[in-house]
């Protein structure tokens, strides 16, 4: 039995952080996991720069309303649902994260909470658990499945070594040659091949 593991962010949407900084015009806001590998440190740097500017939860969530999947990603994702098992692992909310999931067939998303103060802002936030990727690949494989998981950047690479197979998809060429033991995926159709050759391989 096989499932496959995905990110959501950079590989199947777009950020979310850096669609909010284009929309807002504040180019911090640029700043994601392919730049800070500490999640706590980049987290707690953006509750701050929000309460900085005034933004609020209903800001991050009017420019995500707006948002829409990367091109072909509703269509790999549906392919590869036909094949195999999937649950898409991300460092996102579920206040952000229902809109994209609605236009990616509300596929399974394991992820994070908000807290919320009485004035709308973000004042903290909840892991689901700690090293919530790498937890989630482990407790798949406890279940006796054979785990393939694909991400882009720092966050994903425990998920991707804890996995029996683990790609990249169009990573920061900087994060690729830290971390060689990953294949490259530069598109879905190199991913599907990918993943396909893995789990042949893996069935063996």
């Amino acid at each position: 039995m096989q499932i496959v593991c995905l990110d959501l962010e950079g590989v199947l949407v777009p950020e979310i952080w850096i669609a909010f900084a284009e929309n807002t015009g504040i180019a911090e806001f640029r700043r994601t996991t392919r730049d800070e590998p500490d999640y706590d440190k980049l987290m707690r740097w953006r509750i701050a720069l929000l309460r900085q500017h005034g933004l609020r939860l209903s800001n991050i969530q009017a420019v995500i309303s707006a948002m829409a999947p990367l091109p072909g990603a509703r269509e790999f994702l549906d392919a590869l649902r036909a094949r195999y098992q999937v649950v898409i692992l991300s460092d996102t909310f579920y206040e952000f994260a229902d809109p994209l999931m609605r236009q990616l067939g509300r596929p399974t998303l394991f992820c994070h909470r908000l807290e919320i103060d009485a004035d709308g802002f973000v004042s903290d936030y909840r892991l689901r658990q700690r090293d919530p990727k790498r937890a989630a690949v482990n407790a798949l494989k406890s279940l006796n499945y054979q785990v393939l998981a694909a991400g882009d950047s720092f966050n994903d690479t425990a998920m991707l070594g804890a996995a029996d197979a683990g790609f990249f998809i169009h990573p920061p060429p900087a994060i690729a040659a830290q971390f060689p033991q990953f294949p490259v995926a530069s598109d879905y159709r190199e991913l599907m091949a990918e993943i396909d050759e893995a789990a042949g391989r893996l069935a063996a």
